[in-house]
């Protein structure tokens, strides 16, 4: 069984920066989230660089997992799309800020339907029924 994480559960992000997330209800306590890009929350603009793609990307599922009863400490598997080859070093170095244990992951090259995202985060991760602070 899974609940689904919708939109109005996180009611202070745009709708394009953060997508649902499924969590699981048959004590597996795992949470699994949709992408999410590297827009600012408070504008919904994506910024040109790379850099800062990558830090709002990781901020953003972040707080995902947060409003989920999850953190960065949780996460067991993360799954990261970027729109060129040449962004590795750069999401590398922000991934690493975010991610110091080092999680597994996968990173696939892919061409974005819009063209200003370079980079996409999600994420397998355990989470704490009892921290949830979203409402389902």
């Amino acid at each position: 069984m899974v609940k689904n994480l919708t939109w109005e559960a996180i009611q202070s992000m745009p709708l394009s920066v953060l997508s649902p997330a499924v969590l699981t209800t048959n004590g597996s306590n795992l949470i699994f989230t949709s992408g999410a890009i590297g827009a600012d929350p408070a504008t919904d603009k994506i910024p040109e660089d790379i850099t800062s793609q990558a830090e709002l990307a990781f901020q953003n599922l972040l707080k995902v997992l947060e409003v989920s009863g999850s953190s960065a400490s949780k996460i067991l598997k993360v799954l990261l799309f970027v729109g060129h080859p040449s962004y590795g070093p750069a999401v590398n170095k922000v991934y690493t800020k975010y991610f110091p244990g080092a999680p597994a992951r996968s990173c696939i090259v892919v061409a974005f339907p819009n063209p200003s995202i370079k980079v996409e985060i999600e994420c397998i991760a355990e989470y704490e029924p009892k921290s949830i602070k979203a409402k389902f």
